[in-house]
């Protein structure tokens, strides 16, 4: 079939241009006594080889065109969309300072819509006394000295278009969470017995959460008190996770003294009472959930 197209094609080709190449036809009308020249060259625009050049390969060309429009299409729309997106990322919708049980920090915040905001932050330093600054685990009370350090990537959601607001995201917890031991009455009371604390001498440690990664949730309100700028609180939870702790006395190998439940006078070491001590901390998961709460300011540009 292509063969014969071909021919056809060339028969046309050919045709057209003999037609050219002729010499013009002179015709002489005896009864009007005129001469003109015959125009040849209209019969041999007539072949139409374009028409059916084009249908040679219908289906290959169909394809390579759509494939072609879609590559495109897909090409724009991936390029629209990081446009929009490095648009956004370079232009915040607002900055915020704020302080709370997290720590001292600030967020920058992106609008989504009308009602969603990202935001990225990061809040620290000490705030031990925010919690109190101690804490017992079990008989043993423990003086807090904190350094928290608390980036955070959420989101901030007005389900109801006011000022109410609901928020969630995810904390990258890395704070430095130090513990000391006070005796009671001249004793340290671990695992149910009294240890004498001038021989144990000072117990101290450390805790940290094994979260890598903590989830939160919080709800607030965010009142707008200009156009530009407004204030905003927070409560809240993260799941900050068990944790691990270690509490190691100054002198190990210092001799105590105790009673035990028989009451007879035994002897142990002041490093086997921080172990004792270790363990009852460790099981006590202090801040396993982490209360948020919050107070902050906001500017909108």
């Amino acid at each position: 079939m292509k063969f014969i197209k071909l021919t056809a094609i060339s028969a046309a080709v050919m045709a057209s241009t003999a037609a050219f190449a002729a010499e013009p036809v002179i015709v002489v009308d005896e009864a009007d006594a005129m001469v003109y020249e015959a125009e040849p060259t209209a019969v041999a625009y007539e072949a139409e080889p374009v028409a059916v050049a084009y249908e040679a390969e219908p289906t290959n060309t169909g394809v390579i065109g759509k494939t072609a429009g879609a590559v495109r299409n897909t090409t724009g729309a991936v390029v629209g969309g990081t446009k929009t997106l490095f648009n956004t990322a370079i232009n915040p919708a607002s900055v915020s300072a704020e302080a709370g049980t997290l720590g001292y920090g600030a967020n920058i915040g992106w609008s989504l819509n009308e009602n969603t905001e990202l935001q990225a932050g990061w809040a620290g330093g000490d705030v031990a006394d925010l919690f109190g600054g101690d804490f017992d685990a079990g008989d043993v009370n423990y003086d807090v000295d904190a350094d928290f350090s608390n980036p955070y990537l959420g989101v901030q959601l007005r389900p109801t278009g006011n000022w109410f607001t609901v928020g969630a995201g995810i904390i990258v917890p890395d704070n430095d969470i130090d513990v000391t031991a006070n005796a009671d009455g001249g004793f340290f009371k671990v695992d149910g017995q009294q240890y004498n604390a001038a021989q144990t001498g000072t117990l101290e440690g450390t805790i940290e959460h094994r979260n890598k990664l903590a989830p939160y949730g919080t709800i607030g309100f965010r009142p707008n008190i200009t156009n530009n700028f407004g204030l905003f609180g927070e409560i809240g939870a993260a799941y900050m996770g068990k944790t691990d702790a270690t509490v190691r006395a100054v002198n190990a190998d210092s001799v105590v003294s105790y009673t035990d439940s028989n009451g007879d006078t035994q002897t142990t070491t002041a490093g086997d009472v921080a172990k004792k001590a270790e363990q009852e901390l460790e099981d006590k998961d202090w801040l396993e959930w982490l209360p948020i709460v919050k107070v902050g300011a906001t500017y909108r540009f």
